[in-house]
């Protein structure tokens, strides 16, 4: 009885080593480095885990790592600003990985006085309008495509006439007796706050129907770039431009309207004014004679506008790209 007990531990002894031996032979120490794709750079800081657990290693200062793992797990390599890659492990015991930039979003960018920086890092007080959102409709000037698309700006157009000045307030007045006017940049170019010479707006150099995208600057930190030129804020205008390689193409975008007014003023015709001037004052009405003018009669009337761009895009030897475009609004 008692070697038959013996022979069960032994036996259980030997299937135990067995197991652990078959364990530690699945297992193996896998190494490399890891580089940028692009340059070749060893990048250190980058997370190495076995797939579906938490254990792992960061890569050091020279890119290396190591990392115990089974032929059948799979390494994720990851890191910050880099495209997560999967390796199997297999039959190797040397895994070099090359990460390769994640670019996202560069489409939506923002302008600044200094270049272009992504929406979410930009950290000063800036509203980008790009040209899917300013406002549609019969545009006069470059203003009308703004007015009321942007918090704390406020537009008040002097007339409706083509070239009239308008007042233009980012966040109110800040001084009783200098210029409240925003500094207008177009295309990089700073355009003077007294305007242009000869003209009553500075923006109506531009025709609305060759803007691109607004861009307007608030706050200190965005208008710093400028000086104190910015103290009333900025607005960055981009324009439409030629592309490379664009075959050539040509526009033309028209409108016509028709203005009527609305109502009149409700007030009392000749007849009716005399009787009341009689009343108030009796003989005075000899001296307001017989006239029987409608005045708002002669001062309202309808209105016909019109408004006709056209442009023309491509490349020239395709490496030159080119945008030219003339129009006219009456």
């Amino acid at each position: 009885m008692k070697k038959q007990f013996n022979f069960y531990k032994i036996l259980f002894l030997f299937l135990g080593l067995g197991f652990f031996i078959s364990a530690s032979a699945q297992e193996v120490t896998v190494t490399g480095t890891v580089t940028e794709a692009g340059t070749g750079e060893p990048l250190p800081g980058v997370t190495v885990v076995i797939k579906g657990t938490q254990q792992g290693a960061i890569s050091r200062v020279d890119g290396t790592y190591s990392v115990q793992a089974s032929p059948d797990d799979v390494l994720v390599f990851s890191f910050i600003g880099f495209k997560t890659q999967e390796q199997t492990v297999g039959d190797r015991e040397v895994i070099n990985v090359a990460l390769e930039p994640e670019i996202l979003g560069l489409d939506e960018v923002v302008v600044i006085g200094y270049g272009t920086v992504r929406k979410e890092d930009a950290t000063g007080s800036v509203t980008a309008i790009e040209a899917d959102e300013i406002n549609r409709g019969a545009p006069v000037s470059p203003e009308d495509l703004l007015n009321g698309k942007t918090a704390g700006v406020r537009i008040t157009n002097s007339g409706g006439a083509p070239g009239a000045g308008s007042t233009i307030r980012i966040r109110g007045g800040s001084s009783l007796s200098a210029s409240n006017d925003p500094l207008i940049v177009i295309d990089g170019v700073p355009v003077d706050n007294e305007g242009v010479s000869g003209m009553r707006n500075p923006l109506s150099s531009i025709n609305p129907n060759d803007i691109e995208s607004f861009t307007v600057l608030k706050d200190a930190s965005a208008t710093a770039i400028y000086g104190s030129r910015a103290s009333n804020g900025v607005i960055l205008i981009t324009t439409k431009k030629g592309r490379e390689g664009q075959p050539l193409k040509f526009n033309y975008h028209g409108y016509a309207t028709v203005n009527t007014i609305d109502k009149t003023v409700d007030v009392l015709d000749a007849d009716k004014f005399r009787e009341v001037v009689n009343n108030v004052a009796p003989g005075g009405v000899s001296a307001m004679g017989d006239a029987k003018t409608d005045w708002q009669d002669l001062i309202f009337r309808n209105s016909i506008g019109h408004d006709h761009t056209f442009s023309a895009t491509g490349t020239i030897r395709e490496t030159i790209p080119f945008r030219a475009s003339v129009g006219y609004t009456n």
